[in-house]
């Protein structure tokens, strides 16, 4: 399959639902291909892959889907410009219809390795035709049926009603479907009518071995499917075809349909291409195989040496074929009557052997594909009346001289009537600078493919560091091109508004003596060793880290993702933010670190401020409350509010209530402390672990949070201690410690 069907898909892809949508749908296909070169051949799997992971992204039907890569990559190719072929391939939509395998044969020219489709009319009427599709490709009759309606739209202005009547998969591979062309089919009034005034008119008489001279390579055969006759060209190669059944010495390319005599009878309309069934036995002038070993026994073969053609007359009595009168004159002798050649000198043709092909060595077949030795035959079938049987005039089908050659036939042995020797003559005269622009263009395609798939993998390096500074949707925002402070101002458009959150705010008790006692790198990696712990636990439990400023470390819950069991999470986090300490010691004594830990709820204002360093931040009294809570809270203690204890009342949590407290900028206040967690269960109390991620959803009234927690796993602060002192530590030149460390004392 060529990139240019792929290509078209993904243009309109990413045209009709974006770029995102369309590496999303490339990622779940496993298509490692951002884009498609038009001319590369890739596996026949990826455009079922592609659509089928397409439907799963878009919801819309495969179907349907398929219709639509039909109908695009009709308008599609007209970049490439094809729409000048399809708009002259026919005069009327059946014109069109019946031309369709013509035009792959065309296209074959630029795209060698095509293996198309075959399609045959029947049943024609005023209001449309049956159309037979024949593919080796399954799962692509939606998409033929896109292509169609919008031939007809395109170019003909005329509205396709397609209807599927059959379809049928054969044990070969395949597919045969049936269409029914609903259309206002105006030709075939128009033919209709010239049939009825056509008048037969005298030609001038032609006699039968000028016309069988003229197509050198026909092949006549009867309704019992035997070679009746073949014309000098296949002389030339091939011996003892006469008396032959026609399927045994050919195969039958296109139609895709089985070789029988009412299948010709049918198809006459279409192109037929017959492939030899033996690849060719070239012989040489000493009358041994030049391609092979094997003997002079095989039913092909090369007469090459020195022969007058013209004075072989061919076994033409006796087979009931008379001269044809009516068109072709009344010609009395059969094809080669006379002198029409002279012997080719024995030494010029082997100075020219010795020229073309060295000394023709030995095992020079197994250079040569046994395919590119068999020959092709493309022409039409015409039935002959007063024959009772049917003609295949043919042309051989040669890309350039090299296959001329392994074939055994020369620029003499083509028709000089039709482009034949032209097309064989101008493949080897292709340009060494365009094919050698090609293949750097090919190779400068894979580098960027490399260069494509490197790019995407730093990208979601890039996400991850991103997404641990901003939040998704905030930091998707942004990347739209959205300023920072709409993401939080106040507008209805960019309005964000958590009514209800949990903010805890947590620092190291006597963190400035701690600090004047030890040196600058002992502080940065005390620090690190603690907050890469605490970062472990707020993805255990489902909370959003906001920001660290020198000891202090603050988290919040039910934003930006918002939940209604914000306070049992942040309260989950800070008793295992108490039971970790154990792990963590003062270098300056040795003793294990304390911290407070305070927690307020109520509604906070979310958003991006800053361009240079930007930051996701909440506003808010609930904020300065909570960090109140912090500050007149005592070490190991769980210092929470009276609302946040609301959200908690109905959880075995154990609180105890610590009276009323003056709170600075707030009054008096009455708080708590949070002491453990009852019932034994994770992170319930000190020494028990804590809640993990589950892929288990519970509804909402079983469960915190269906969407993302749902089940206490057992995973124990012990393993993301080991993981925390497994870590690479960070390092950090001594002069910006310094800075840091002076900044926070």
């Amino acid at each position: 399959m060529y990139g240019l069907l792929l290509e078209s898909i993904n243009e309109y892809i990413k045209e009709a639902y974006g770029e995102s949508v369309w590496k999303l749908i490339r990622e779940r296909a496993l298509c490692p291909h951002h884009s498609f070169v038009t001319h590369q051949v890739y596996g026949e799997h990826e455009i079922p892959k592609i659509a089928r992971a397409a439907s799963e992204v878009t919801g819309i039907d495969l179907p349907d889907l398929m219709d639509a890569f039909g109908v695009t990559f009709v308008s599609f190719v007209g970049q490439y410009g094809y729409d000048r072929i399809l708009r002259v391939l026919g005069r009327h939509v059946r014109d069109f219809l019946n031309g369709l395998d013509n035009l792959h044969e065309y296209l074959r020219f630029s795209y060698p390795k095509l293996q198309p489709p075959s399609f045959f009319c029947e049943e024609e009427s005023s209001m449309g035709l049956t159309l037979h599709y024949r593919s080796r490709r399954r799962g692509f009759v939606h998409y033929v049926k896109g292509q169609l309606r919008q031939v007809g739209f395109l170019f003909y202005q005329t509205e396709i009603n397609v209807e599927v009547l059959k379809e049928t998969d054969h044990a070969e591979g395949l597919t045969h479907v049936v269409f029914r062309l609903h259309f206002n089919n105006r030709a075939y009034k128009i033919n209709r009518h010239h049939l009825g005034n056509t008048c037969t008119d005298s030609l001038l008489p032609v006699r039968s071995d000028v016309f069988f001279e003229v197509f050198p390579f026909n092949v006549v055969f009867g309704e019992d499917m035997l070679i009746r006759r073949v014309g000098i060209g296949l002389q030339n190669i091939f011996e003892k075809l006469e008396g032959r059944q026609i399927e045994e010495s050919f195969t039958l390319n296109r139609p895709l349909v089985k070789f029988t005599w009412e299948n010709v009878l049918n198809h006459t309309n279409n192109l037929f291409e017959l492939v030899s069934r033996l690849p060719i036995e070239r012989t040489s002038l000493h009358g041994k195989s030049s391609m092979s070993d094997g003997g002079s026994g095989n039913l092909m073969h090369n007469k090459v040496h020195a022969r007058k053609a013209s004075r072989r007359r061919c076994p033409w009595f006796g087979l009931g074929i008379p001269s044809v009168e009516n068109g072709f004159g009344n010609g009395e002798d059969d094809v080669g009557n006379g002198d029409k050649g002279v012997p080719l000198d024995t030494s010029l043709e082997l100075m020219a052997f010795q020229t073309i092909t060295g000394d023709a060595p030995e095992g020079f077949n197994t250079l040569a594909n046994e395919n590119d030795r068999c020959l092709t035959l493309k022409g039409q079938m015409m039935f002959m009346e007063d024959w009772k049987s049917v003609i295949f005039i043919g042309t051989p089908i040669m890309e350039n001289l090299e296959q001329m050659f392994m074939t055994g036939l020369y620029i003499n042995d083509l028709s000089m009537h039709d482009s034949s020797r032209d097309l064989v003559l101008a493949g080897t005269q292709q340009s060494a600078e365009l094919k050698l622009a090609l293949d750097q263009e090919q190779q400068k395609s894979s580098k960027l493919e490399e260069s494509m798939r490197m790019l995407d993998v730093e990208m979601k390096k890039t996400d991850e560091l991103l997404y641990q500074m901003i939040p998704k949707a905030v930091a998707d925002r942004l990347r739209k091109g959205e300023a920072s402070v709409e993401t939080c101002e106040s507008h209805a458009a960019y309005f964000q508004v958590f009514q209800e959150v949990t903010i805890l705010f947590s620092d190291v008790v006597g963190f400035t003596k701690i600090c004047s006692r030890i040196t600058p790198m002992q502080v940065v990696s005390m620090l690190n060793s603690m907050y890469t712990l605490f970062d472990q636990l707020t993805e255990k439990h489902n909370v959003y880290k906001v920001e660290t400023i020198g000891d202090a470390y603050m988290v919040v819950s039910g934003a930006p993702e918002k939940t209604r069991f914000h306070a049992h999470y942040v309260a989950d986090m800070a008793l295992d933010m108490l039971r970790s300490m154990k792990h963590l010691q003062d270098p300056s004594t040795g003793d294990t670190l304390q911290i407070r830990i305070g927690v307020h709820s109520g509604m906070v204002v979310a958003g991006v401020v800053g361009l240079k360093m930007p930051r996701w931040c909440l506003f808010g009294d609930t904020v300065n409350t909570a960090s109140r809570m912090e500050s007149s809270g005592q070490g190991m203690h769980i210092h929470i509010s009276e609302t946040t204890k609301a959200h908690l009342d109905e959880e075995p949590y154990v609180i105890v209530e610590r009276g009323t407290v003056t709170i600075k900028g707030k009054g008096e206040m009455k708080t708590y402390w949070l002491k453990e967690k009852a019932g034994g269960q994770s992170a319930e109390t000190l020494d028990t672990p804590f809640m993990a991620n589950s892929s288990e959803n519970e509804s909402d009234e079983g469960s915190r949070d269906s969407s993302r927690i749902s089940t206490y796993n057992p995973v124990f602060s012990d393993d993301v201690i080991k993981k925390t002192q497994d870590a690479p530590s960070i390092a950090i030149e001594e002069e910006v410690v310094h800075e840091k460390v002076d900044h926070v004392t």
